[in-house]
Order: C-alpha cells, then sequence, then structure tokens
C-alpha cells in the first residue's frame, strides 16, 4: 500500500478532533444538533488551519446515517466513503484550476439533481479567492436560490478577494492560527500513536517553524521522522529545518547590539557560506529577539 503522510493519516474525523478551532467547530455542532444549518458557509483563515478539514467533517454530519448528528459514527456507509475521498454526495471543486465561468455553470446545472446516495449534497469550493468575476457572479445566483437538497461551504485564505455580494450570502467563520503549545502537544500525541521517540525540544522547534498551520508542522515531523530513523533531536530537527544555530544568531545579534559592522558583516558571510537561507535567517534572527 503506498504511504500516508501524517497530515493525511491524522486528519480529523469528528468536530472533536479539530484543534484550535473551537468558536467553530461548537458554533458548527450547534447548528446540526438544533437544525439551523445554513446552506452556504465561508471558512476564511490561513493555510494549514483546518478549512477543509472542518468542511468535510460537516459533511459527515449532515450526511452520515445516523443524522444529522452533531457525532457523526464514522462507520456507516457514507462516512467511511468520506473518509476515503470516495463519497459520490460530497464534491470537493479546487477554485484555483476551476476558476472560469464555464464551470461554475456546470456546477449550477449539477447542483440541481437529487443526490445519489444521500440526504443531501454538499459542495466544498476551495481557495474560493480564485474565481473570476464571472463565475463569482455565476455562483451568486446559486447561493441566493440554493436547491433544498445543497449545501455549500467555500474556503480561502484571501477573505479580501471574496465579493461582498459572495459574503453577505455566507455565514462566515474565521479560522485562527493555531497556538504552539497545541501544534506541539498534536505531534507529541502522532509520535506517540506511531511509536516514534522524539525530544520535547525538537517538537517545540517544529511548532515554531511551523507558525500557526497544524498541517505544515505534521509534514515537517512526518520528514523528520523519515530522516532520523530514530530518536528526533532538537540539533535533528534543526537540520531539516535548515535553522541557524542558536549560539550563532546569538553572536551575530552581539555584533548588531555593539554596532561592531566588521564582525556583523563577517558573521552573516559565514552563514551564507555555510549555505544558510537569507529568509530563514531573518526568520531565526526574529524569533530570538
Amino acid at each position: 500500500m503506498p504511504y500516508v503522510p501524517f497530515s493525511l493519516r491524522y486528519r480529523p474525523q469528528t468536530f472533536a478532533d479539530i484543534i484550535g478551532q473551537e468558536h467553530v467547530s461548537r458554533t458548527l455542532q450547534n447548528a446540526v444538533a438544533s437544525g439551523r444549518v445554513v446552506h452556504a458557509y465561508l471558512f476564511a483563515g490561513p493555510r494549514g488551519t483546518g478549512k477543509t478539514s472542518t468542511a468535510r467533517v460537516l459533511a459527515k454530519a449532515l450526511l452520515c446515517d445516523k443524522g444529522p448528528t452533531p457525532e457523526p459514527c464514522g462507520e456507516c456507509s457514507l462516512c467511511r466513503a468520506i473518509t476515503d475521498g470516495r463519497a459520490l454526495d460530497l464534491i470537493e471543486i479546487d477554485a484555483a484550476s476551476n476558476r472560469g465561468i464555464e464551470q461554475i455553470r456546470e456546477l449550477r446545472e449539477k447542483v440541481r439533481y437529487s443526490p445519489a446516495e444521500a440526504r443531501a449534497k454538499v459542495y466544498i469550493l476551495d481557495e474560493v479567492h480564485m474565481l473570476t468575476p464571472e463565475a463569482f457572479n455565476a455562483l451568486l445566483k446559486t447561493l441566493e436560490e440554493p436547491p433544498g437538497h445543497a449545501y455549500f461551504v467555500l474556503a480561502t485564505t484571501e477573505l479580501h478577494r471574496v465579493p461582498p455580494t459572495i459574503i453577505s450570502r455566507c455565514q462566515l467563520f474565521e479560522f485562527h492560527l493555531i497556538g504552539e503549545a497545541r501544534i506541539e502537544a498534536a505531534l507529541q500525541a502522532i509520535a506517540g500513536s506511531e511509536g516514534v521517540q522524539a525530544d520535547p525540544e525538537a517538537l517545540q522547534e517544529i511548532a515554531r517553524a511551523a507558525r500557526g498551520a497544524l498541517r505544515d508542522a505534521e509534514s515537517i515531523f512526518d520528514q523528520a521522522v523519515a530522516y532520523a530513523g530514530g530518536r528526533i533531536t532538537v540539533d535533528l530537527a534543526r537540520e531539516v529545518l535548515g535553522v541557524t544555530p542558536r549560539d550563532a544568531v546569538v553572536d551575530l545579534l552581539k555584533a548588531m547590539a555593539e554596532n561592531d559592522l566588521a564582525s556583523t558583516l563577517s558573521r552573516l558571510d559565514e552563514l551564507v557560506a555555510s549555505g544558510k537561507d537569507l529568509p530563514q535567517l531573518l526568520q531565526d534572527i526574529m524569533l530570538a529577539v
């Protein structure tokens, strides 16, 4: 079987699994439980914070054989189909590569048809800000008068590029960057599940480098596990990340603080000559200050 990366293997399957977005998951759970689910949602926020995963959990809650339910069973045929990415009535569209008016017109035609096997259809439009103005206009009509069996979840990393007319037809949820402590705890849980030994300092380094994106942290950790072949130490994590050694950053900052131009340029030259990436070096300096 092909290898399944951590970012997919540990993708949230229930609202309780969603990390750092309790304001979203709790509201959606309550909406499902009370029958107040609207037909169009807009999830906005930084990449890797759980927008698409939350949309898929919402789809489970709506389509589960025991639903609509705030606690999808995860065992029925529809829940398993959504988990495996083969549910006919969960349609995921990458708006970055399907951004034209013709694609949205095709969506408008198909959305009118009844669900194939579930009680409803759920459409997830990722990176929706990439749609053309004409495509947005075509989508607007569908959002204004959606069929009773259709739900839409629009996801974007650039809310300012979504027209106000679209935003006004959706219930907006803004996703936040995830705290380092929450990311570190998630990585520790993955390490325990995978039987991987990882120093707490190494996980802290990875969590810091992810800058609030759990998906990025999981990908980095996956890479570190493959590279290590054993225990993951802080030095190994820094090597994978390309992080500048802390003592080198401290020496550079000390030279800068003393206005020692010759020493500052000399240390910069040494770091560049050793292959350090300047944007990463700048990030390391910012984190050290």
